[in-house]
């Protein structure tokens, strides 16, 4: 009797150290993304690295830690010495040089312990070469003419996209989308992670996301975020299966304007378009980098220069949440090795102190927040290098008013009274100022 009443004791006890977390919007509406590229974090590239650094990233806002790829990485068409993370070996393993499933485990409850949820990046696409499947279903994988399986294959060419280290998934094969869900389910079931960031999702159809979301939310609330948007293939018929989506159009008018291509004009058509299209309930996901961003197209002193912190305040005050790229909080200046061991130095604190800034901002003022009934306008100025937009709701206001240009700036307005700086915490009167070259302000 003694020992059955212990094993109930322990139990009790094992459950209520598991704390349950579900996604909801009220848990994320004032925070922000961290992706995290474990290998490349520290220089052992190991879990536990990364989870003793969870509680900091409290600082930051922090509410999503969106971890890369966490999977063995097959060894056949590997390219460079350690290979992509992106081509799988094995969906229910952990990849042993970056720790333990119980290292994960760890990192998962400490997240939990500081009210952040924990995505993995899931890749339905397609699996590298040494994953089982190759050998015992091969009818799982797509096939050319002449019964091989293939890498990707670009629809539009018929041409290779180049991904040569992994084999293309046949989404015909119904028995395929029934085990990579039954994969999906275990990390939630038994590892209490809290949904999916879905790799290339417009490349899957969206009976297969329809069909995983639905059994996912069985077991519970889950979050999905898509690498994709309304404009790819798929369009919003996919995109609004998802809670959130990247806001890819955004991005890219943004990098424009960097390199003198657009300017205030454009975004703001951008802004409306997203706002049109888009359900009120749909999150977008603002970003200035990235792991495909930093590595393929330059860090953000690359693409931005002297902008890069203009831009990056910028995406808080878009609407939708912001996110921060592992080593952007550090003022990463490097584009981090993509197949080799690399690692983020962390002795810029500076934009450390940056990020807290806007994450007290964001905190204390709920014109930040996801909300769908806070309002979001535009106020014309005059001067296509220039933009100040609105939040409000319930009575109360914020402003952000930036320089998106290298030049000095005459502000020409009818706006009345002082404003508070809340980044320098000064005041500001619109009437009486000109912005230096990437000026920017958030203004109260």
């Amino acid at each position: 009797m003694k020992k059955i009443l212990l094993f109930i004791s322990l139990l009790i006890i094992s459950c209520h150290n598991k704390k349950e977390v579900s996604y909801s919007v009220d848990k994320i509406k004032n925070g922000v993304i961290y992706e995290v590229n474990i290998r490349q974090y520290s220089e052992t590239g190991h879990f536990d690295d990364f989870t003793k650094d969870i509680h900091k990233l409290k600082d930051l806002g922090v509410k999503i830690i969106w971890l890369m790829p966490i999977h063995p990485i097959s060894k056949t068409n590997r390219k460079g010495t350690l290979g992509s993370y992106y081509s799988i070996s094995d969906y229910k393993e952990v990849n042993s040089e970056f720790g333990t499933k119980q290292d994960l485990d760890e990192l998962i409850k400490e997240a939990h312990k500081n009210n952040m949820l924990v995505i993995f990046d899931w890749v339905a696409n397609h699996t590298g070469w040494d994953h089982n499947w190759i050998k015992t279903n091969k009818d799982y994988y797509t096939k050319n003419k002449n019964g091989e399986i293939t890498d990707p294959i670009n629809p539009e060419t018929g041409e290779s996209w180049g991904w040569t280290d992994v084999a293309d998934l046949n989404f015909d094969n119904l028995e395929m989308q029934n085990e990579m869900i039954e994969a999906m389910e275990y990390w939630v079931k038994e590892h209490n992670i809290d949904g999916y960031r879905a790799d290339a999702a417009h490349s899957c159809p969206p009976s297969f996301w329809k069909n995983a979301i639905d059994r996912l939310n069985k077991t519970k609330k889950v979050l999905m975020l898509a690498e994709s948007d309304g404009y790819h293939p798929g369009g919003f018929e996919l995109i609004e299966m998802f809670d959130m989506s990247y806001n890819w159009s955004g991005h890219h008018v943004l990098n424009s304007i960097a390199k003198k291509e657009n300017n205030s004009d454009n975004l703001i058509k951008n802004i409306n378009r997203n706002l049109n299209d888009y359900s009120k309930k749909h999150i977008l996901m603002n970003f200035t980098s990235n792991h495909d961003e930093n590595t393929w197209a330059g860090t953000v002193f690359d693409r931005y220069g002297a902008g890069a912190k203009t831009f990056s305040a910028l995406t808080y005050f878009l609407p939708g949440i912001p996110l921060i790229y592992s080593g952007q909080e550090y003022g990463l200046e490097k584009r981090l090795e993509f197949f080799e061991k690399d690692f983020i130095p962390k002795n810029k604190i500076e934009y450390f102190e940056f990020y807290k800034k806007l994450n007290i901002i964001k905190k204390n003022n709920k014109t930040l927040n996801i909300n769908s009934e806070i309002k979001f306008e535009s106020i014309d100025l005059g001067n296509k290098n220039l933009v100040l937009f609105k939040r409000s709701d319930s009575g109360e206001s914020i402003y952000f008013l930036a320089n998106l240009s290298n030049e000095t700036q005459e502000i020409k307005t009818d706006f009345e009274g002082n404003y508070k700086s809340l980044l320098i915490d000064s005041n500001y009167n619109l009437n009486k100022n000109n912005l230096q070259a990437w000026e920017f302000h958030v203004l109260k």
